[in-house]
């Protein structure tokens, strides 16, 4: 049996753009008939609905604008894939046989326990910014795309958990730097800045969702381990209210200094890493200054 990858695709205001990742998809994929793309849009976005990814199975599922994390949540519940890759509808594939490279990473772990992840042509193996996992590893998680994410994160907090579990001795990840899915992405001048992209800055404030769920990755990672080891998982932790924003920069040094660097169920270079990273988010978000682009 071929593993069936399920594409998760959230997408609002972009036909076009849409339309041009199924034709990538179609025309580099080796087995297109093992691909399925879920599709997710905005009752209110009836441009996009008539979008039609010719020769490759998928499904459509028409609802109320949402959290990034509700509207990738709803295309995993529709899916029946057992390997689930995320992408956003502002990528193209880029290189011949994909999937067949995401296969043999799928069949590299008898456990079905890992999180790989394409070369996005921007940031590369610095982020994951096109999370690919199995079924059993989403399964094991719960709530692989929490809701509470509203823009962006759901990739950090995958990276986060999986950084984790390598501090447990496990190392699960894989970078994929053979697979390019380019990411064409207006910071880099790869687009226009459209109204997709101003909706989602404006959701893009999921910086207290993300230290809010750290203790809940933290035995996210747990699980995952208990899996490898074939052992009891742990139940995962009750949510618990999250903190309002830093009242300032002494505040928001002091926060997510105790927060990232005082963190030990994480390896200290990605500590310092978050430590910087969240800092900087804060001054874009009260200053509308905004870091340079990593370089892969």
């Amino acid at each position: 049996m071929i593993p069936k990858l399920s594409i998760l695709l959230p997408t609002r205001g972009r036909p076009d753009q849409a339309q041009r990742l199924f034709k990538s998809i179609a025309e580099h994929s080796d087995n297109l008939e093992q691909i399925e793309i879920i599709i997710r849009l905005d009752d209110d976005d009836t441009i996009s609905h008539t979008l039609e990814p010719n020769g490759i199975a998928h499904k459509r599922i028409i609802g109320p604008r949402a959290s990034m994390g509700t509207l990738n949540t709803e295309c995993y519940q529709q899916s029946r894939g057992d390997i689930i890759v995320l992408l956003n509808d502002d990528m193209a594939v880029r290189t011949p046989g994909w999937d067949q490279k995401i296969r043999a990473t799928h069949a590299r772990f008898a456990d079905e326990i890992y999180l790989a992840y394409a070369n996005d042509m921007i940031a590369g193996e610095l982020l994951c910014h096109i999370p690919i996992l199995s079924r059993k590893t989403c399964e094991t998680l719960a709530r692989p795309f929490p809701h509470e994410y509203q823009g962006g994160f759901i990739d950090y907090h995958l990276f986060d958990i999986f950084k984790r579990l390598r501090h447990l001795g496990k190392d699960r990840v894989v970078y994929l730097s053979e697979v390019e899915i380019e990411h064409m992405h207006f910071r880099v001048g790869k687009s226009s800045y459209d109204a997709t992209y101003s909706a989602r800055g404006q959701m893009d404030v999921g910086d207290e969702a993300f230290t809010g769920l750290r203790k809940y990755r933290q035995v996210a990672s747990e699980r995952l381990h208990s899996v490898i080891e074939n052992i009891s998982l742990p139940p995962l932790p009750a949510l618990r209210r999250f903190d309002s924003p830093p009242r300032g920069i002494l505040h928001a040094l002091f926060r997510y200094g105790v927060i990232f660097l005082l963190d030990t169920g994480l390896p200290l270079k990605w500590r310092v890493n978050l430590f910087r990273v969240f800092n900087e988010r804060y001054l874009r978000n009260r200053f509308g200054w905004y870091p340079p682009i990593p370089a892969s």
